[in-house]
């Protein structure tokens, strides 16, 4: 079964279920709008936070549901009038909450007492963190009238634009070898054997841009503008800042992560010079041969394979992951393969209302599909931990999100590396990984470079595609310094990525960074005492959507405030690139 199955949520969107939920949904965000005048003094004011705060519940449980439905649709075909107009439709409704939730927020503000009314009850004191995380929002926020009005204006602002960008890059025509295939199929061709191939689908990629990059220049435009002027009227210092409070992290931490990871950019671009020259190039490594397969494995994977390679090693870790994989290769909690209409990447979705993830991929077959599909699966086990608590404190940030995932890589990497019996499989295996590092260090920077830059430039000008693709290559060209080669690099990594187009999401980059460094670091960890690494790893995950990153991190006895805690991550990976030098000498 290579498609997910997506029953528990509803049958379709004509369904009796569906229709019933949609109904009380509705009746639900009608109901907490009468609350309004409620929030304009503080009689009755435990009364009124328990109904407010169990309303809230409701409501969100209800919309986890058709929300996730509506999206997991459209995500699997682009073109799903139905899912769209369903999609808008629930946009439309919770925009009216925000009157009711703004006015909510600044009744905390000022509510008297309020620890003390905390402490006195189960429910507030399970909810403690989310309630004063509300009342600090507060002073971020507009006047319940302005947040009503951009609530309602974002669904033809960056909600539509981003869609857009969406539509375009899972849609467009890719003329490849007398044949249109998508963008999704061309991009995994840069995992071929064949050098020539992955030279070819780089180029028909790099071409097939020319046919939107007007269009998808002009959303990151709109969505950027957005950002900026909602950042600042809500008092942000800028739009990094309002990344930072909604990521539950600190700039101190953010700081000194940066700042470690530019340090060890020289061993990255040792690592790609020396790819290079295995690949017959001289000097830098051209961007069409970044992800070349280096090594004899040429295994390539059936989705059964696949799943059973991922279940083996996941029991090395724990039970627990393994039966959570296990059920949702049984259950069709996974759609594997690209198709038209289908989005390009790969992502997971926690679905709190009914205690199960849902995993997309676009699934080939190469050894990069099989590490892909952990990954989600680690979003997955990071699901199942906070299923355990209150939906409210379900939700986990930006950061700590790539935790358990690429917590999961590391297993399945680990052990096909235990397992090579030949020098060759080595190469292979460690250079299948110094990709993804190099991807999430080196890469991410760079993406975090241009965003910035964006961000701050689109506060005097708009920018034209040649402008953008000038910004991308800037980018590139300070991180990836001398390990690519100048002239192919891929001035159009700002359209094909879809972290840029959200007006809600800003630098949806460092975080990959910050997961991958703080796994390798609780890894390091797991080796050391195995037995009492695994309850505190579910304990650090279960608590993920209500605490500060620094506060979660530290449960693992880990201080992510310090370069020391970084620098010690980034010399485990600096280990893996000087192992590839050794065995490709």
């Amino acid at each position: 079964m290579n498609t997910w199955n997506l029953d528990r949520l509803y049958p379709s969107f004509k369904d009796e279920s569906y229709r019933r939920d949609m109904e009380r949904f509705s009746r639900l965000i009608d109901e907490a709008k009468l609350e309004e005048s409620t929030f304009q003094n503080y009689d009755d004011k435990v009364e009124k936070l328990r109904h407010h705060l169990k309303k809230i519940i409701d409501i969100t449980t209800l919309a986890d549901k058709l929300f996730h439905y509506a999206s997991l649709r459209e995500s699997t075909d682009s073109t799903d009038q139905e899912a769209i107009k369903n999609m808008n439709s629930l946009q439309v409704k919770v925009s009216e909450l925000t009157k009711v939730e703004t006015l909510f927020r600044k009744w905390l503000l000022g509510y008297p007492d309020l620890d003390e009314t905390i402490k006195k009850d189960h429910l507030f004191k399970e909810h403690e963190f989310i309630i004063k995380e509300q009342k600090e929002n507060a002073r971020h926020s507009l006047d319940d009238a302005t947040e009503s009005l951009v609530s309602k204006l974002k669904q033809s602002g960056s909600f539509a634009w981003s869609r857009l960008q969406a539509l375009l890059t899972s849609t467009v025509a890719v003329e490849y070898e007398d044949k249109e295939i998508t963008l999704s199929q061309v991009r995994n061709l840069a995992y071929e054997q064949d050098q020539k191939v992955r030279r070819a689908a780089y180029e028909a990629e790099l071409r097939t841009y020319q046919k939107i990059e007007k269009s998808i220049a002009f959303s990151l435009n709109a969505i950027k503008g957005e950002v900026n002027t909602l950042s600042e009227a809500r008092g942000y210092l800028s739009p990094l800042d309002e990344a930072l409070s909604k990521s539950r992290m600190r700039k101190t931490t953010l700081e000194a992560m940066l700042a470690t990871m530019k340090e060890y950019l020289p061993l990255f671009r040792k690592y790609l010079r020396r790819k290079a020259k295995l690949l017959g190039h001289e000097g830098g490594l051209p961007f069409y041969d970044l992800f070349a397969p280096i090594g004899n494995v040429a295994k390539t994977f059936t989705v059964p394979e696949a799943n059973e390679y991922i279940l083996r090693n996941f029991r090395t870790f724990s039970e627990k992951l393994y039966q959570m994989a296990d059920k949702a290769f049984r259950d069709g909690w996974v759609d594997y393969l690209p198709r038209k209409g289908k989005v390009g990447g790969a992502f997971c979705a926690n679905i709190h209302a009914i205690r199960e993830s849902r995993v997309l991929t676009n699934f080939t077959g190469a050894f990069s599909d099989v590490i892909t599909l952990s990954h989600e699966l680690g979003h997955a086990f990071h699901g199942e931990a906070v299923f355990t608590e209150s939906i409210l404190n379900s939700e986990y940030t930006m950061p700590v999100a790539e935790t358990a995932s690429t917590f999961c890589e590391t297993i399945v990497n680990q052990a096909a590396l235990r397992d090579a019996t030949t020098n060759e499989e080595k190469i292979y295996l460690i250079e299948s990984s110094l990709q993804d590092y190099t991807q999430v260090i080196v890469d991410i920077m760079s993406r975090f470079l241009f965003e910035k830059s964006v961000f701050e430039g689109r506060k005097q000008t708009l920018f034209d595609e040649t402008e953008l693709k000038e910004l991308m290559l800037k980018a590139q060209k300070e991180t990836y310094g001398d390990g690519l080669d100048p002239d192919y690099l891929h001035p159009y990594m700002w359209a094909c990525k879809p972290h840029y187009y959200s007006g809600e999401l800003s630098y949806y980059n460092f975080p990959y960074a910050f997961g991958l460094l703080f796994a390798k670091g609780l890894y390091a960890k797991y080796l050391l005492d195995k037995e009492a690494f695994v309850p505190m790893y579910d304990k650090l995950l279960a608590s993920t959507g209500k605490n500060m990153v620094e506060d979660a991190a530290m449960l693992a006895g880990i201080d992510v405030t310090k370069p020391e805690f970084w620098e010690g991550a980034l010399k485990l990976l600096e280990k893996d690139v000087e192992l590839f030098l050794k065995l490709t000498e």
